[in-house]
């Protein structure tokens, strides 16, 4: 299927590798020219390189911080008026509520809530203006159903969900979209390293581990980057125009709701 957005350029947010490595490529491979970010610069020059081997679509890659305004200004001097935003940003850590400081509180806030807000106000009225835009906050799936020792990003996932439900529904009618992709267990090095924890607190093996969290998974599997991108890539195509303010379960079935 041609996507329409050929020419189209995205910004993709942690995008060296995992989630946003998989959106940025399944866009490149649409003849999107994509605008990555990710803290190490190795790892994020190394996927722009394979990008545009893969595809021949512009590739600029930007170091930073995402989550800081500093980190925001260098991404956007760069595309200041992308058609494209994917908002993804590593999650808090896992913890136990009694032990979490407000500080800690603040900046998950600050992660995964305040960090895609901004860029989203900073990018929506020019796509707006222009009459076409597409916004995914990657997010989790415990905006359906909250992780128990993950509360800080329960919360400020959920609150990010919240915060951009109205301005999906205003911007909707300028041809611009606002979706967000709640991803379960999928095959990343984020997956992996909590997996090797998992493992060490039970005393089990990691190859028993991961079965175990394969089971617990009604698809029998982890999902893979490559079908995330794709996900992606329809939700900002031209046929998504009349797709917004959704949160699309990607968790192979462990959701258990009717809807």
């Amino acid at each position: 299927m041609d996507l329409g957005i050929k020419g189209k350029t995205a910004i993709v947010c942690a995008a060296s590798k995992g989630l946003g490595k998989g959106c940025a490529m399944a866009l490149a491979r649409d003849g999107v020219d994509v605008v990555i970010s990710a803290r190490g610069a190795e790892a994020l020059n190394a996927t722009a390189e394979e990008i545009r081997k893969a595809t021949g679509v512009k590739v600029t890659a930007i170091a930073c911080d995402v989550t800081t305004e500093e980190g925001r200004k260098q991404i956007l001097a760069a595309c200041p008026s992308p058609d494209i935003l994917i908002n993804n940003a590593g999650g808090p850590p896992p913890g136990d509520f009694k032990d979490f400081s407000l500080d800690d509180w603040r900046k998950a806030v600050e992660w995964n809530m305040i960090t895609p807000i901004a860029l989203t106000k900073a990018t929506v009225y020019g796509m707006m203006d222009r009459g076409f835009g597409r916004i995914i906050n990657i997010t989790s799936q415990s905006v359906k159903a909250p992780i128990a020792s993950l509360e800080l990003s329960n919360g400020a996932r959920a609150g990010l969900t919240g915060a951009v439900a109205v301005m999906a529904r205003r911007a909707v009618k300028r041809n611009v979209t606002i979706n967000a992709l709640l991803p379960g267990p999928f095959d990343t090095d984020r997956l992996r390293g909590s997996t090797k924890k998992m493992a060490e607190l039970q005393g089990v093996s990691v190859e028993d581990a991961m079965n175990q969290r394969k089971t617990a998974v009604p698809a029998g599997r982890f999902g893979t980057t490559e079908e995330f991108g794709a996900a992606a890539a329809f939700l900002c195509s031209a046929h998504a125009g009349y797709i917004t303010g959704q949160n699309l379960l990607l968790d192979g079935g462990i959701y258990p709701g009717t809807m």
